[in-house]
């Protein structure tokens, strides 16, 4: 498929590849994906692990429809176990590695995780880390970080980099965390929209504040929330609160080669939906 290492694709074309998230698509099978990816006009796919590291899709078909149709992977995702999204309490308490009752679950599905990365040739995956304690002696987190360096080093045994998703956590904690981490050069993904759905920072100020640890952003949009302590509300990319054109001057200014991948979780039209985004990409980029 193609590796993220050298951000080049295996064509040798330089980064800077427009992308769909292979979960937005809510495809059944690799060659489900394959038809709905270039449906969109797209060539590139963020492709989700667990379904087939769960044999509800099958490998080789997976591999197989996707290279006959022409599509990379540019990076791979992980969903941790348990993660309960109907309340921003909820997730705060169950999201990433954060819980102790599925850290062992998680541990291993990280394991099978990066060896097929490794096999599909995957040089990068996405996961949330979870909400991290800001308080230094925390005890809980001490503990999260021991198990985000635990998970980092059973990728990079793989060959294969991690970066967090951007959510509930401030640009300050997520720093903090990073710089723990500094020797897996862990990175970030980064989703302007989750800034809004969790009112955790101006979506922009926190893109040029993480920008050193950014290899990936997702192309997402969303409304604020009218109620604090609720969900704010995702829509298509360009009918929210993200400012696109900032949000693409700080990408032309400190990441213009970062791979930029569209995400679209809610809603029914999911292929108008992510087709409007690619327009939005090609337009401002």
């Amino acid at each position: 498929m193609s590796r993220y290492r050298g951000a080049m694709d295996s064509s040798g074309t330089t980064a800077g590849r427009i992308a769909v998230c292979s979960w937005s698509l809510r495809a059944t099978s690799g060659a489900d994906l394959a038809e709905k990816v270039r449906a969109c006009g797209l060539r590139h796919v963020q492709l989700a692990l667990d379904p087939i590291r769960k044999g509800q899709w099958n490998e080789q078909e997976t591999v197989e429809a996707l290279r006959a149709a022409d599509i990379a992977i540019v990076s791979g995702m992980m969903a941790p176990a348990g993660e309960d999204y109907s309340a921003l309490e909820s997730i705060r308490e169950t999201g990433g590695l954060r819980p102790e009752a599925t850290w062992d679950e998680n541990l291993d599905a990280a394991a099978a995780n990066a060896a097929l990365a490794r096999r599909l040739d995957i040089g990068l995956v996405t996961l949330h880390a979870g909400c991290v304690p800001d308080e230094p002696k925390s005890p809980l987190r001490r503990s999260m970080l021991r198990r985000l360096r635990e998970v980092c080093a059973v990728f990079g045994v793989e060959g294969v980099r991690v970066a967090f998703e951007t959510g509930q956590d401030a640009p300050s904690t997520m720093i903090g965390v990073l710089e723990s981490l500094y020797e897996l050069r862990v990175g970030v993904n980064f989703d302007p929209a989750n800034m809004i759905l969790y009112g955790s920072a101006d979506p922009i100020d926190a893109l040029r504040a993480l920008a050193p640890w950014v290899v990936q952003a997702h192309i997402k949009d969303a409304k604020p929330t009218g109620v604090p302590g609720t969900w704010g509300e995702e829509v298509p990319a360009g009918g929210g609160a993200v400012d696109w054109p900032r949000f693409f001057g700080a990408i032309r200014e400190r990441l213009p080669g970062i791979d930029l991948v569209i995400e679209r979780e809610a809603g029914e039209q999911r292929i108008e939906d992510v087709t409007q985004g690619v327009h939005l990409v090609r337009r401002l980029r």
